[in-house]
């Protein structure tokens, strides 16, 4: 089992990347995809730490995109005075749904870095590939 400078598995170290990317964010991702870049050797280590940042900021894009719809509404509100009540509502679950996905995603993720694996999210993966 190969080990990381740190002295933990490499295997280890990807399973807390993806876990600390869709638990915390993108300052801890940013953070371990940034050692790991620069200071580790092992080529999946690195794939794995760029796909998580790729990830999350996937998902994080298509929540904001799904979620500006129901502002744009409400401003279309605001000058019409025309409701349709449901459509905020349906938006708004979408972006919990969503959400959802994000963290099944990352669990998934997360397990299968256990065993250096992956699961494919293909258009992720293409950008990952194109550009590392």
């Amino acid at each position: 089992m190969e080990k990381t400078k740190l002295g933990v598995s490499v295997a280890a170290f990807g399973a807390f990347t993806y876990v600390a990317a869709g638990v915390a964010g993108f300052v801890p991702a940013v953070l371990l995809a940034g050692y790991v870049l620069l200071m580790e050797s092992n080529e999946w280590l690195k794939k794995t730490a760029v796909k998580a940042l790729a990830t999350l900021a996937f998902f994080n894009f298509i929540i904001l995109l799904v979620g500006l719809v129901p502002d744009v509404l409400s401003a279309f509100y605001t000058i019409t005075n025309v409701r349709i009540p449901l459509l905020p509502d349906l938006f708004n679950g979408v972006v919990r749904i969503l959400g959802v996905l994000k963290d099944l995603a990352f669990l998934g993720l997360a397990f299968k870095a256990l065993n250096q694996g992956t699961v494919k999210i293909p258009v992720v993966d293409g950008l990952v590939e194109k550009y590392m």
